[in-house]
């Protein structure tokens, strides 16, 4: 088992204040250094969510966690044309393709591949191109965990928002159940499985 670590609300607490300034020396906390303190305390991989609205991190926070991290750097990102060109100069060991709802306050729940497969083609296909391994964001549903194997993504995400929120016992076993069941599925097609967002 492995963690990575999720670095975006370090960005949150330094854009609460330094808004306008994010790279001055007195801007903190620092996300990079964050980082360097998870990767010292035995993190896998760091984590950053670079959103189109730019809420927390800023490009200048990837590419300094890009040239400063010494494990795995997971780019979190929307499936819009400037973030996937970002990405493809970035290089990011990994990127995790997310819903992203300009209102949320964190995201909310897993891309709808179903409905959006034709359009994460393209896409996959230039990161993988360019060597980035791909991971897709998803509910643990059947038929979400099929569209990722049909789409030969190398690792899928289970949104654990579900069972975090979970209000009773009964619910929690359910939402476990179903995170089970979705990671058994996926392992069984060779996908690599993470889980998160919880």
């Amino acid at each position: 088992m492995h963690l990575g670590v999720n670095v975006d609300h370090i960005a949150t607490l330094r854009q609460a204040r330094y808004a306008t300034t994010p790279d001055s020396k007195n801007a903190e906390p620092d996300p990079v250094m964050a980082a360097s303190l998870c990767e010292r305390a035995g993190a896998s991989g760091i984590t950053a969510h670079l959103r189109a609205d730019r809420r927390h991190m800023q490009d200048r926070d990837l590419e300094r966690l890009r040239a400063n991290i010494m494990t795995k750097l997971n780019l979190e990102m929307g499936n819009t044309p400037k973030i996937i060109d970002f990405a493809l100069r970035l290089q990011p060991d990994e990127v995790c393709l997310v819903p992203e709802n300009r209102a949320e306050i964190t995201t909310e729940g897993g891309l709808d591949l179903v409905r959006h497969e034709r359009e994460l083609v393209p896409t996959m296909k230039r990161l993988n191109a360019a060597g980035i391994r791909v991971s897709l964001f998803i509910d643990p549903e059947p038929a979400q965990v099929d569209v990722a194997v049909r789409l030969a993504t190398d690792i899928v995400e289970l949104h654990t928002g579900a069972l975090a929120n979970a209000y009773t016992e009964k619910v929690e076993q359910q939402e476990l159940e179903r995170l089970r069941a979705a990671a058994m599925r996926a392992s069984n097609f060779g996908l690599q499985v993470n889980a998160g967002h919880g």
